[in-house]
């Protein structure tokens, strides 16, 4: 990529990397958050408890490498946000029911989500992401 196409970043497209950059941050808060409970309480299942550690883990380094990537226009992070984005509407749809419903944190989840959405569809994301032709 041009360093000249990298300097000429639209700003919708900035906003956008710093929404994926807030969430990382909040992914990588919940890993240390689960660090520390595993050390102080005693879950009911260890295995359980190292796997959702895991994937929470996995899951913050996803969304920084996609955040990174956004300010470099890569295409591909279109796909990779909206999967993202549609699994966290899902998370938080869930938090609106059942026994333990939060629609605070629902609420929490799925107005970023929705911004990305609409983000990611704006014409100038799209041409910045877009593939370089030839």
């Amino acid at each position: 990529m041009s360093a000249q196409r990298v300097l000429r970043r639209p700003p919708l497209l900035v906003v956008l990397a710093a929404l994926l950059f807030l969430e990382c941050a909040l992914l990588v808060a919940a890993t240390v958050y689960l660090v520390i409970e595993i050390l102080i309480a005693r879950p009911d299942s260890y295995a359980s408890a190292i796997a959702i550690l895991v994937l929470t883990a996995i899951a913050a380094i996803w969304l920084g490498t996609m955040a990174v990537h956004t300010l470099l226009g890569r295409p591909w992070i279109r796909g990779a946000a909206v999967v993202w984005q549609v699994l966290q509407i899902a998370l938080a749809v869930g938090s609106f029911q059942g026994l333990f419903a939060r629609p605070d944190l629902g609420w929490f989840l799925i107005a970023p989500a929705v911004l990305v959405l609409v983000l990611l569809f704006t014409p100038s994301v799209i041409a910045a992401t877009r593939r370089p032709e030839g």
